[in-house]
């Protein structure tokens, strides 16, 4: 195996994984979804759906129930309000990329794989602190010597803006089958979402941006 990508079911992660099997074949991928308690657990099924379509050779979903116990937050509470907040929406789940991260590469390690996807982002982002290149950076660091091992993080979009992302899903082919197989919606609704939640104004605004050029 060649990689393993992070696959939450949404636009980021499902345009990783074209670009993971693009460059290994699908026969090398695996990719790893978690259920962590959110709201939009919707884009569970969504991630089998890709899994299946790009014919992966191995798609695993961990759960994750113990973050509830440990913090609170609107994606793991859906009687609080989704809103933003002055730094990042209150949709943050704290370390939540860390702990996807570590646990992906320990697969990957397994699997013989020296990289693992993610769609992180602080080009185009809504201000989570796990997003940022300097916390990728040192979170690679941090695994190789956990692990002794030469993992990879790779982070595609890192400098990217959602415009830039759905031109790439066009040139790949794939604007209209992304657009309508992902959830990105923080309250579980496919496609553009519900229009109104932070996640969904990020993905709408740059598909807006891509289609006025």
């Amino acid at each position: 195996m060649k990689a393993v990508v992070i696959l939450s079911g949404g636009q980021d992660s499902a345009l990783c994984l074209a670009l993971a099997v693009r460059k290994y074949g699908a026969d090398q991928i695996a990719a790893l979804t978690f259920a962590y308690g959110q709201r939009h657990s919707i884009e569970t099924r969504y991630a089998r759906r890709l899994a299946r379509h790009f014919a992966i050779a191995e798609h695993k979903v961990v759960r994750l129930g113990f973050y509830k116990d440990l913090t609170s937050n609107a994606l793991l509470d859906s009687k609080t309000k989704i809103r933003r907040g002055k730094k990042c929406p209150n949709t943050v789940v704290e370390g939540r990329n860390a702990i996807f991260l570590q646990l992906a590469a320990v697969w990957a390690k397994t699997l013989g794989a020296t990289a693992v996807y993610t769609g992180v982002s602080e080009a185009d982002f809504s201000g989570y602190p796990d997003c940022r290149e300097r916390f990728i950076k040192a979170e690679e660091k941090a695994i190789r010597l956990a692990l002794d091992y030469p993992i990879r993080i790779v982070t595609p979009f890192m400098h990217s803006s959602k415009a830039e992302e759905w031109a790439l899903a066009d040139r790949l082919g794939l604007l209209d089958y992304i657009n309508a197989n992902t959830v990105t919606c923080y309250n579980g609704i496919p496609g553009k979402g519900c229009g109104k939640c932070p996640a969904c104004l990020l993905r709408n605004r740059g598909l807006a941006e891509y289609l006025s050029v």
